[in-house]
């Protein structure tokens, strides 16, 4: 597990929990992440590298290990952490990590953080409303998505607990349920065209950039 981060003022870690297949990880995950760190007073963001997503056939999954190291590349020196700790948990289930990441860590503030095309699929997840009741969470805005995702399912079921952006900073202190929705800078990148475009994995050009 990993050792609590340093204490700022005295208050309790407020960590950033950004899940999902990272297949591959790439810019647009680094962009929601420094976004989140900046506009939810963050310490820290924790990727979440899932073992394995119920929502996809495992068939157009790499392996865990390569997702990993590519994601690692990525977020290194940023205040992120990759892990694979719901493979060290034994969960499957976005409500299930949750769960135990609050048993885990009962002093720290976690935060769901997603895209505004999650918002609108959180309903075929399993017992999507605890997820709301669990932690906080705080969607950012995706090309082609917001519009739909702030008239969905989940929108109008907690609209009365939505936090207006400009208070973004105190999400992690808020007693779920509450979210917030974010009309940030946008990054039209995703895993889906990087794997469509056969391009090279992102921290090839990351490297390059950097060298």
């Amino acid at each position: 597990m990993r050792r609590r981060p340093p204490r700022r003022h005295g208050r309790r870690p407020r960590i950033g929990l950004l899940g999902g297949s990272f297949n591959p990880a790439h810019e647009g995950h680094l962009h929601i992440s420094r976004l989140a760190l900046e506009k939810l007073d963050l310490d820290n963001v924790w990727w979440l590298v899932s073992p394995h997503n119920p929502l996809k056939p495992e068939a157009e999954m790499a392996p865990l290990k390569e997702r990993l190291r590519r994601a690692r590349a990525i977020a290194r020196g940023r205040k992120l952490w990759v892990t694979d700790i719901e493979r060290v948990l034994g969960t499957r289930y976005t409500v299930d990590t949750l769960a135990a990441l609050r048993e885990h860590y009962p002093g720290f503030r976690f935060v769901w953080i997603m895209g505004a095309d999650n918002l609108i699929d959180i309903e075929r997840w399993k017992d999507w409303t605890e997820i709301f009741h669990t932690v906080p969470v705080a969607v950012f805005a995706r090309p082609n998505y917001s519009g739909k995702a702030l008239v969905s399912k989940a929108a109008r079921r907690f609209s009365r607990r939505r936090v207006k952006a400009e208070r973004a900073a105190q999400l992690a202190d808020r007693r779920p349920p509450a979210w917030v929705f974010l009309m940030t800078p946008l990054n039209a990148q995703s895993a889906t065209r990087i794997r469509a475009r056969g391009d090279k994995p992102a921290e090839t050009r990351v490297a390059k950039r950097n060298g």
